[in-house]
């Protein structure tokens, strides 16, 4: 399975962007999506992930602005990113499993119980202030 993150680019703060994670294969095999981000000198931080659709979790500092959703049919799944800050910058990647991997709250960040098997290269988002 083959992903690919699409749609950053350079945003002013209070803007939005939309990112597009596609799968080469059926999303529909993928249950458990989710998208990650790194800004420079930090570590991956878990952004959102979706589990069949149903099982949504958000990292706090996203809660409220940012929307994951999926469209199997599309074969994409999206992250909807509302009222951008410049500390949103960073390369989102998505990730996802052909198994429901199951997420845990340690601390103020989200980690799957498990390994995520599939990932792709990401976008670039730059918010300016």
């Amino acid at each position: 399975v083959q992903l690919q993150a699409s749609g950053g680019g350079m945003v002013q703060a209070g803007g939005s962007l939309t990112l597009s994670c596609a799968a080469s294969g059926s999303m529909h095999s993928l249950p458990t999506v989710a998208w990650y981000r790194q800004a420079p000198g930090k570590q991956r931080e878990l952004v959102a992930s979706i589990i069949s659709g149903k099982i949504i979790n958000y990292g706090d500092s996203v809660k409220g602005r940012f929307r994951i959703s999926r469209d199997n049919a599309k074969n994409t799944v999206f992250l909807q990113m509302n009222n951008l800050r410049p500390g949103d910058t960073a390369v989102y990647y998505c990730a996802a499993d052909d198994a429901e991997i199951p997420f845990r709250a340690l601390g103020n960040r989200w980690h799957p119980i498990g390994e995520i098997h599939y990932s792709g290269r990401g976008t670039l988002v730059t918010v300016s202030s």
